[in-house]
């Protein structure tokens, strides 16, 4: 099974309402040495975000520059650079996951939305349950190459009896054969997906093409060739 968050998320959560001061979230983040802390309501909601780039704005408000030609991301930062409260400094709407969430999807939220934490929240309640860090999602390439590889060698028997499967170092060597090619891709994007893979290797074959495409004549493919046709 896939590693999801629950597996390495922390349940103690270091937040803060909306209505802290500047000072109260600065005091948090450094008595508990995080780098980002989720603002809740009254019920414990995620409404929003502060992250340790949010505070270093303050000194923005502070230098010198020509407003009359500032763009709306500049503004929108002086703006939270001016704020006195959490509510005027904070990210929202905030990105969250829930403990089900795979590792993987939560890894495309943080390298696609440039941060490095997610808010662990219940699925039907909004509430916070936990925080997952970038560095918690290391933890999915460090397991055994034994338990890999038997997860590969479990993807692989739906697809092919005649397959050889080594595993060093996390890379995945695939030696053997499927009966036709969408089978093939469709097993190497599984392996991808087992934890503890960080590369694959394939010498698979197969016996039936069935993915190659067929274009119609009178489909436009600009000035070229068409694709498995002749020039027009």
């Amino acid at each position: 099974m896939p590693m999801t968050v629950r597996d390495v998320m922390n349940r103690f959560v270091v937040a803060v309402e909306a209505t802290a001061s500047f000072s109260d979230v600065v005091t948090a983040m450094c008595r508990f040495h995080v780098g980002a802390v989720p603002v809740v309501d009254g019920e414990r909601r995620v409404i929003g975000m502060v992250s340790d780039d949010d505070l270093l704005l303050k000194d923005l408000d502070r230098r010198p520059g020509d407003l009359f030609i500032e763009g709306p991301s500049r503004r929108r930062e002086r703006r939270k650079a001016r704020g006195r409260t959490v509510s005027q400094i904070m990210t929202s709407p905030v990105i969250t996951v829930t403990e089900d969430t795979p590792l993987r999807r939560a890894a495309w939220l943080m390298h696609c939305n440039r941060i490095k934490e997610l808010p662990v929240v219940d699925g039907q309640s909004g509430r916070i349950s936990g925080l997952v860090k970038q560095s918690d999602l290391i933890r999915a390439f460090c397991r055994p190459g034994e338990d890999t590889r038997d997860d590969v060698l479990e993807v692989v028997a739906r697809y092919s009896r005649q397959c050889a499967v080594r595993v060093e170092d996390g890379i995945v060597h695939l030696d053997g054969g499927v009966e036709r090619r969408s089978q093939l891709r469709a097993l190497i994007d599984e392996v991808w997906q087992v934890d503890g893979v960080v590369d694959v290797e394939s010498s698979m074959t197969y016996e039936t093409d069935d993915v190659s495409r067929v274009v119609s004549a009178g489909r436009p493919w600009g000035n070229g060739p068409a694709e498995g046709g002749e020039k027009r």
